[in-house]
């Protein structure tokens, strides 16, 4: 048995659909501005841009599990006075490897959630703006709260699903899964030239334009055609 000289810490688990076992997470990877429209509100030109990556830790201080039909209670992170929501598709790795070959990367996917990729966007912007790293935007104490992991197999047409976020019942970010610059198994094989996916990896895809700034009592339902919607409330 092995010892440790301080309490090792906790895997992350995250529920399955139809099963009690849970999905352990490993890494946690996201692309950034994966949707034309969204590149443009940052002030990006998406059709010069190829895929880039940044990461959020994969453990309990970052990937917070909601549990369907059942709302989230978000602590509203500190240092930050511009807390905003971006709604993603969360990809699930099942099988690792590297430089993976587009038309093999859905065989890597184990399944599929809806999930908040949550962003200091003051602190992303000042650190940007000084040619830093974005960490303290985007790798915060609860930045990453996921929804039910579904298998690929019941998730349906996932690359034609819709994508909606809705803040207090009203729809601020609306589109599907086919307008993702890079598609989901074009992320996947970027990716892997860039580090060796394994299983227990998760993947941001991109969120949609209408991102916006959130308050503490706010409510922000995440939803995409075929999974489990997830919905958080910030205190």
């Amino acid at each position: 048995m092995t010892s440790y000289v301080i309490p090792a810490h906790d895997i992350v688990g995250l529920p399955v659909a139809g099963t009690a076992d849970l999905f352990p997470v490993r890494r946690v990877y996201c692309v950034g501005r994966n949707y034309a429209g969204h590149a443009r509100e940052m002030g990006s030109d998406p059709e010069r841009e190829p895929p880039f990556f940044f990461c959020k830790p994969g453990d309990a201080q970052a990937v917070v599990p909601a549990a369907p039909n059942r709302v989230l209670e978000l602590p509203y992170p500190p240092q930050t006075n511009n807390l905003h929501y971006e709604c993603e598709l969360v990809v699930a790795i099942g099988k690792g490897g590297a430089n993976i070959a587009v038309e093999d990367a859905a065989s890597h996917i184990y399944g599929y959630a809806v999930g908040f990729d949550m962003t200091r966007r003051d602190l992303q912007f000042k650190m940007r703006d000084a040619g830093r790293p974005w960490e303290i935007g985007k790798a915060f104490d609860y930045s990453a709260p996921i929804g039910l992991i579904h298998p690929a197999t019941d998730a349906g047409d996932i690359n034609n699903a819709a994508i909606q976020l809705d803040v207090d019942g009203v729809t601020k970010q609306s589109s599907t899964i086919a307008h993702l610059i890079w598609s989901i198994n074009e992320t996947i094989a970027n990716l892997s030239t860039l580090f060796t996916l394994a299983p227990g990896d998760l993947i941001f895809s991109g969120t949609p334009e209408g991102v916006g700034a959130v308050v503490r009592g706010q409510v922000l339902e995440g939803k995409v055609t075929g999974l489990s919607p997830i919905t958080v409330k910030l205190v």
